[in-house]
C-alpha cells in the first residue's frame, strides 16, 4: 500500500514538471480568468491529520469568483460564489451557507480554509507585500515567499501565449493548532468571458 501511494505521488509530481523552454514575456494580472486544475489538501481535524485530493474550476470576473470543487472522480464536493459583499458555499448535500469571509466559511464546513483572497493573485503568479502591493513572481524565484499570512513556493511554471504562468504552487499556513497545506496544479488557463 505504501509503495502504491509513493508511486502515485511520484506520478502526480511528475505530471507537474515542465521541460520545454518558457517564454520570457512580461505578465499582467488578469481580472477575468478561468482556471482548471487539481489540488491536494493536508489539514488537522479533531487533532488528527487529514488529507484529500480533488479537482477545481475557478472563474474570476473582477471581484466575483466562482469555484467548484470536485472529488478525483468528478463528483461535486462544493460550489463557492464570492462577491465583495458575501461568500456563499453550497455543499454536495444541498446545504447552503453564507458569511462575509470564504476562509472562515470553508473552514467551518469543509474542515479547512480555502484562502481565496490570496489565491486570486497567487494562481496568476503574483504575491502581495505588507502594503498589499502586487509583486510579480518569476520562474527563477525559488525561495519561499510570504503573502497574506501564508508561505508560498512556486514549484513549476508553464507557457501561456507569450508569457509564463504558474503550473504548481504549494502554500501553507502556520498555526500551532490548525496547520494547513495545499498543493495546487493548474492544468488549463483561459480568459473568462
Amino acid at each position: 500500500m505504501q509503495r502504491r501511494a509513493f508511486l502515485l505521488g511520484l506520478l502526480w509530481l511528475g505530471a507537474c514538471s515542465t521541460t520545454a523552454p518558457l517564454p520570457s514575456g512580461s505578465r499582467q494580472y488578469r481580472g477575468n480568468v478561468k482556471l482548471s486544475g487539481r489540488l491536494s489538501v493536508s489539514y488537522q481535524a479533531a487533532g488528527k491529520p487529514q488529507s484529500l485530493q480533488g479537482k477545481f474550476d475557478w472563474t474570476q470576473r473582477g471581484e466575483n469568483i466562482d469555484i467548484e470543487l470536485f472529488t478525483p472522480l468528478g463528483q461535486t464536493m462544493a460550489r463557492i460564489a464570492i462577491t465583495p459583499a458575501r461568500a456563499r458555499l453550497e455543499q454536495s448535500n444541498g446545504e447552503v451557507s453564507e458569511a462575509s469571509s470564504i476562509d472562515l466559511l470553508t473552514e467551518q464546513h469543509l474542515g479547512w480554509a480555502l484562502p481565496v483572497d490570496g489565491m486570486r493573485f497567487w494562481l496568476q503568479g503574483f504575491v502581495r507585500d505588507a502594503q498589499r502591493k502586487l509583486i510579480t513572481v518569476t520562474p527563477d524565484q525559488v525561495d519561499t515567499l510570504r503573502s497574506d499570512g501564508w508561505r508560498l513556493r512556486y514549484v513549476s511554471w508553464q507557457a501561456d501565449q507569450s508569457t509564463t504562468v504558474p503550473k504548481r504552487i504549494d502554500f501553507a499556513r502556520d498555526a500551532a493548532s490548525n496547520a494547513l497545506a495545499l498543493k495546487v496544479v493548474v492544468d488549463r488557463w483561459q480568459e473568462a468571458e
